[in-house]
């Protein structure tokens, strides 16, 4: 059991530090799979969220349904917080932002281009979808279309997140390289800002001050990856005080049922912003320290290897089901139990397909090193084995 309030890191571990010119590179920073597993309940909850709104499930089973995924919504807003806190943990030394920038792409572009085209594919296909304009399936295809609102949810609309994080990604190398000057205190007050802005949109938001919700906005969405990679700092800087995995999670667990409580939509991110912040470091510590940590079993992380690509298509296989269910039927539970069971089986199973046949692959192949042939100058001529000296008394 951890306790009830996480201790500060006394020391900043050892590859927090900056190097010196010339030294060798610190070691990578440990793998945290406390993290990979809690990527997974994240898309979980987007899962069930969606199910409920596609009105498979009449009655009490549309109750349950409502109450316990009707808050889903915001295992986009974990996304976003986990996002800022690996970019964060997992930030290289001297690394150059193209380079930075490729290793993103080929993590996201594939499995999303080919999710891209299976939603093309159906738009064209089904009798109840329609073909986007060439300019709207343009802008899904660069992720751009969430800055303009009446796109945001083109072809397949769980992208949109996906082009708050190309945001993300494109202003992370200014993000880390000001993290890195700042001091333990000055990290916690750009933490507390992020908090401030999240409030303030939400605030706004709610009374209606901009002409469409800010809740797909990239912009909008920012603070919570800066409120992520504020806490990763932290950590690394051996300074993160905060309490432990169990308090986290409860304290998780109760913003998201308070989110029916505030107006739809972006509010929903200040119920939850304080637990989850605080759930992501305390995961970390936890892993850390080789503290309990349920997230860390091997099929939860194995569940988290496959989130993304689960997440990205889970929702046409929701989609493709309705030419078959049509729109809401509200089955009773034991129907709506096999339907909901069969489509997570087609999504879990499409996942693994694209995680094993196309973001792997596409990854190693787009981040393979080309060595140039050396020339027939340029080999080093071969040195006969060292006598050795002889042994001392």
């Amino acid at each position: 059991m951890t306790t009830a309030t996480t201790r500060a890191l006394r020391t900043p571990p050892a590859w927090a530090g900056q190097t010196a010119a010339g030294s060798p590179a610190p070691p990578a920073p440990p793998s945290l799979p406390s993290l990979t597993g809690l990527r997974w309940m994240a898309a979980l909850l987007v899962f069930g969220l969606h199910v409920h709104n596609f009105g498979w499930f009449g009655g009490t089973g549309g109750r349950l349904m409502s109450w316990g995924f009707g808050a889903g919504a915001t295992g986009v807003s974990f996304f976003f917080i986990l996002s800022g806190f690996v970019l964060t943990w997992s930030a290289r030394p001297r690394d150059r932002a193209l380079a930075f920038w490729r290793r993103r792409i080929a993590r996201v572009y594939p499995v999303h281009l080919v999710t891209l085209v299976m939603a093309l594919v159906m738009a064209g296909t089904l009798t109840h979808q329609a073909l986007p304009a060439p300019d709207q399936a343009l802008a899904n295809a660069l992720l751009v279309h969430s800055w303009w609102h009446p796109w945001w949810q083109t072809l397949n609309p769980v992208s949109w997140s996906l082009a708050c994080e190309a945001f993300f990604y494109a202003a992370f190398p200014l993000l880390i390289g000001l993290l890195r000057r700042l001091g333990a205190r000055a990290t916690t007050a750009l933490g507390a800002l992020s908090v401030a802005a999240v409030v303030l949109l939400a605030w706004t938001d709610a009374h209606h001050w901009w002409t469409h919700s800010v809740y797909p906005f990239p912009a909008a969405r920012l603070p919570e990856f800066v409120l992520g990679a504020v806490t990763a700092r932290l950590v690394l800087l051996g300074r993160w005080r905060g309490p432990g995995l169990e308090a986290s999670l409860a304290l998780a667990v109760i913003g998201y049922f308070l989110v029916p409580q505030v107006t739809p939509g972006y509010s929903a991110t200040v119920c939850t912003l304080a637990g989850f912040a605080l759930l992501i470091p305390a995961a970390a510590v936890a892993d850390l320290r080789g503290l309990p940590s349920l997230w860390r079993s091997g099929r939860m992380v194995r569940l988290g290897e496959l989130s993304f690509a689960f997440y990205m298509v889970h929702l046409l296989v929701l989609r493709a089901a309705t030419t078959v269910l049509g729109t809401k039927p509200r089955f009773g539970p034991c129907a709506g139990l096999a339907v909901g069971a069969t489509a997570f089986a087609v999504s879990l199973g499409l996942s693994w397909v694209l995680y094993e046949a196309v973001e792997r692959p596409a990854r190693r192949l787009l981040l393979r090193r080309r060595r140039p042939a050396a020339r027939p100058d340029q080999v080093p001529a071969r040195r006969e084995p060292p006598v050795p000296a002889p042994a001392r008394d």
